[in-house]
């Protein structure tokens, strides 16, 4: 996203990553000012991991404010650079630091971007490459919004909360760990856990409740803040993790389910 961006998308970025994070996804950005800083920190935040690609060597940090984010990033996550140690940071390395970006996920989404943003070239690499593109739409007399208007119109798919990114997702990212299972000759039953498992959810007692509140029967969101008395930002973090494990289904009007098994 911008670099120059509002206070809103600032906490609008870190909203969508440290909610995308904690239901299992790796949120991948280009560790410049503005979004792409706030996302990273705000899923370093939630103990997660982030991986930053930059436009220069490995061994130098643009913007230098980043230095202590930089750091952050290594130990927590990585670091991945497409030029030699001390190549520093000039204009022409970023449309292929964006291909990267682009290259390393599921899917690409805009915050907040102007129409002559690099997020823009971003997305486009993404659309090119057959990742999934979303753009969050904003104000028509915000200048940072107007990139994300142009993607939208161009095909882009509308979101407004981490949720919708996720249902997107999380069929591509399981059908994504199927294949590779397959190909690493790894057993279903192995496959099928990922890397909700290995955080530990299943002897989590917050989830065991969660799964007692929402039974074999379709149940709403606020139905299940109710029944646990958890937030529902909580909730739904939770929920995607479920859903990834293939644990719960997610169903039109916000409702989820209990899957056989």
């Amino acid at each position: 996203g911008a670099r120059r961006a509002t206070q809103g998308g600032l906490a609008i970025a870190r909203d969508f990553a440290q909610t995308l994070a904690r239901a299992g996804f790796v949120v991948t950005s280009g560790m410049a000012d503005g979004i792409d800083g706030a996302a990273h920190a705000a899923v370093l935040d939630a103990g997660a991991p982030t991986i930053a690609v930059v436009g220069t060597g490995p061994d130098r940090v643009y913007p230098r404010k980043h230095h202590a984010l930089a750091r952050r990033i290594v130990e927590q996550g990585a670091l991945v650079s497409g030029f030699p140690p001390g190549t520093s940071a000039r204009p022409h390395h970023f449309p292929r630091r964006n291909r990267i970006i682009a290259g390393l996920a599921l899917g690409t989404l805009v915050i907040e971007a102007g129409l002559q943003s690099g997020s823009l070239i971003t997305a486009r690499q993404a659309g090119e490459q057959g990742r999934e593109v979303f753009a969050v739409p904003g104000s028509i007399h915000n200048p940072q919004a107007h990139g994300c208007h142009r993607l939208i119109r161009d095909g882009a798919r509308l979101v407004e909360t981490p949720e919708e990114v996720a249902e997107v997702l999380v069929p591509l990212a399981r059908e994504l760990g199927c294949e590779l299972a397959r190909r690493l000759g790894v057993g279903e039953s192995s496959a099928g856990r990922g890397s909700a498992d290995t955080a530990g959810w299943r002897g989590d007692p917050q989830y065991q409740a969660l799964l007692e509140a929402l039974g074999h029967d379709p149940a709403a969101l606020d139905v299940l803040c109710e029944r646990t008395g958890q937030a529902p930002a909580e909730l739904s973090s939770m929920l995607l993790m479920l859903e990834l494990e293939g644990v719960v289904e997610g169903l039109p009007g916000n409702r989820y389910q209990r899957l056989p098994g």
